[in-house]
């Protein structure tokens, strides 16, 4: 059980979202049981950054004799998945620099590392809570035989197979499931909105992202955690 590196490959969720659920393939459900966490599952938490046409603004500042040290500067911050801001040493105007900036959400590793709180046998995996989990994950569970999750809520959502964008060079998506789960209770006061996705990359790392909206007996929250781990 393997934390995925400190240097995580970005991932462009805008272009994940606007793929389609297709077809379960043959044999999904030991390529689910291969790819859900095991119980200690060592995992890095990763953020959203932005990207940067670093290569393009590279060859500009050399260019005009900007200053290359505050390029790496730039890069460095990028790097460390924060937002990179303007330094007039780079010799080009602010206008020119938010050209070379692409704002699409991205994943981005942290410092920060986890034991996930996995319960698992030969028919189900179930989450529970971790300090650095902010409560997203638990008490969703996911049954090894029919794919399906169940959250606290008290709901349901299908598995569907996740098929990465073709024409998104960017990424290295490739495969993975996802859950899209709705519903509400008006006699329980309890409802659910949120997505599930588990995404095998060519090098290995799995990555597993949960974001939803909640209430659980009027009770309402909202959480997003992002994952990355080696199986």
């Amino acid at each position: 059980m393997k934390a995925a590196p400190v240097l995580f490959p970005l991932l462009t969720l805008t272009a994940l979202a606007a793929t389609s659920p297709s077809p379960l393939p043959g044999g999904w459900q030991g390529k689910l049981a291969a790819m859900l966490p095991l119980p200690g599952q060592s995992a890095t938490v990763l953020t959203r950054g932005v990207t940067l046409a670093s290569v393009e603004l590279g060859r500009r500042v050399a260019t005009v004799g900007g200053d290359r040290a505050a390029y790496e500067d730039l890069i460095a911050e990028v790097s460390r998945g924060a937002t990179p801001e303007y330094n007039e040493r780079l010799g080009i105007s602010r206008e020119e620099f938010k050209r070379y900036l692409v704002f699409q959400p991205t994943l981005v590793a942290t410092a920060k590392t986890v034991r996930l709180p996995v319960t698992r046998d030969s028919a189900r995996v179930m989450f529970g809570d971790v300090a650095g989990l902010g409560g997203v994950l638990k008490g969703v569970s996911i049954d090894l035989r029919s794919g399906d999750m169940t959250t606290p809520e008290g709901f349901t959502a299908k598995i569907a197979a996740f098929k990465p964008n073709p024409t998104d060079r960017t990424l290295d998506v490739r495969s993975g499931f996802q859950w899209k789960i709705r519903g509400n209770d008006i006699k329980t006061f309890s409802g659910i909105n949120g997505t599930l996705n588990l995404w095998l990359l060519g090098s290995g790392q799995i990555v597993l992202t949960y974001e939803r909206n909640s209430m659980i007996r009027n009770v309402t929250s909202k959480g997003e955690i992002m994952l990355g781990y080696t199986r």
